[in-house]
Order: C-alpha cells, then sequence, then structure tokens
C-alpha cells in the first residue's frame, strides 16, 4: 500500500470513491443522505473544500493505483460552527440538517476552541476505507499521518467526529480521548420517533481530540 497527499488531480477520483463507499458510515446510513454510487451535491461541496485544505492523506494498492482509503481533513477556525448552523437555515434538505445539525450543535457545546485556548482545529473529517480492503489497518495508518501533517503545519490540536465504533476504537487505540459522547438513540422526533436509527454496534457519536506538539513552522 502506498501512502500520499491528495493532489487536486486525484479529487474527482476520491469523490468517486466516496460515492462507492461512504454510504455505509452508521449516521449517513440512519438518515439517507447519500446512497451508493449517486452522487451527494451538498456533501460533495463540503468534500470538495476540505480538499482544498490541502491537508488530506490517501492510500493506493500498489499493484493496480486504485484508491483504498482516504482521510478528508481540514482547517477548523474560531466561529466556523456558528457560522455553519447560521448556513444551515438557509439549506432546504432535512436529512443534511439533521446529520449537520448533530456534528454543529454538539461541537458547539463541546468549545473546543474556549477550553484549550486554540483559533485553528486540525479536523478528521472524513475516514472512508474501501470495502474490499477493510481490516488491513489502512484506517490506522491514515490517522497516524493524518496527525504528522498536523504536527508539521503547527496545530496544537487534532480533532475527530467519530461517528462509528470503529473509527472510535481506531482513535482510541492511538490516543485521542473522548471530549463529548452522545447516544444516538437519545434523539426522537415530535412523534416520539428514532431520528438515527443507526445499527449496533454504532450506538454512540463521540467527538474525540488528542493534543500534539506542534512542530515550529511553516507561516
Amino acid at each position: 500500500m502506498e501512502y500520499g497527499p491528495i493532489p487536486s488531480s486525484k479529487f474527482e477520483e476520491v469523490i468517486q470513491h466516496l460515492r462507492h463507499n461512504f454510504p455505509d458510515e452508521p449516521l449517513n446510513a440512519s438518515v439517507g443522505l447519500c446512497v451508493h454510487g449517486k452522487p451527494c451535491e451538498l456533501l460533495e461541496h463540503h468534500d470538495l473544500l476540505t480538499l482544498q485544505d490541502g491537508l488530506s492523506v490517501m492510500a493506493q494498492d500498489k499493484a493496480t493505483g486504485e484508491i483504498a482509503g482516504v482521510a478528508l481533513n481540514g482547517i477548523a477556525r474560531r466561529g466556523d460552527v456558528e457560522k455553519a448552523l447560521e448556513e444551515m437555515k438557509t439549506i432546504d434538505n432535512i436529512k443534511y440538517q439533521r446529520i449537520f445539525g448533530l456534528l454543529n450543535s454538539v461541537n458547539k457545546t463541546a468549545n473546543l476552541f474556549g477550553k484549550y485556548n486554540v483559533d485553528k482545529i486540525f479536523e478528521l473529517r472524513i475516514l472512508s476505507v474501501d470495502s474490499r480492503f477493510r481490516g488491513k489497518g489502512i484506517a490506522r495508518e491514515l490517522f497516524l499521518r493524518s496527525e504528522l501533517i498536523a504536527e508539521e503545519h503547527g496545530f496544537k490540536l487534532v480533532k475527530v467526529d467519530a461517528t462509528s465504533l470503529f473509527t472510535q476504537k481506531v482513535a482510541e487505540c492511538l490516543g485521542f480521548t473522548v471530549e463529548k459522547s452522545v447516544k444516538y438513540g437519545d434523539y426522537k422526533d415530535e412523534n416520539g420517533q428514532k431520528i438515527y436509527d443507526t445499527k449496533s454496534p454504532h450506538d454512540y457519536y463521540k467527538v474525540m481530540i488528542k493534543l500534539i506538539s506542534a512542530k515550529q513552522n511553516v507561516g
């Protein structure tokens, strides 16, 4: 397996990879925002903006050159969550609102910028491994390489919105700690029905963080 940064020439291939693999993510699967193999304009816009931060990393199969996995990493800045919550009011898509409304609301409550006195946070936003390559340690390696990128760019705090048990286990093994944990089943609509009907063992969404020693950088 070969690992490296994601150049702009690979953006479209990364989007294709996500169309076929990211719908398995438990929160998306429960809400049904994206379906296998189909474009998902709202999420893909979000993905491309993240890719343009230039911090993402991919794993490629040496034999075929196929993308086996990606970590889409972006920069979160003070005030971004509040801005995103305002922007969501203009998006008329209940499925998108349910996913990003949850993520943004929980992050606002966590208030990592205030707690750790930082102005920017390195976010591992999307972790995706092709189903054919799972169980080979690719997710762990993408995590490790993302952390190195964060160090090189002078970040003090790495954060992941861990929406699946698998991501939570990888993060925990690498020294991440839980900053905020919510149970999907606690969220109900006005009729008392579960909003997030995630499949076991994906019962919790956890905001997980790791403090790192930022290298002197980098403008």
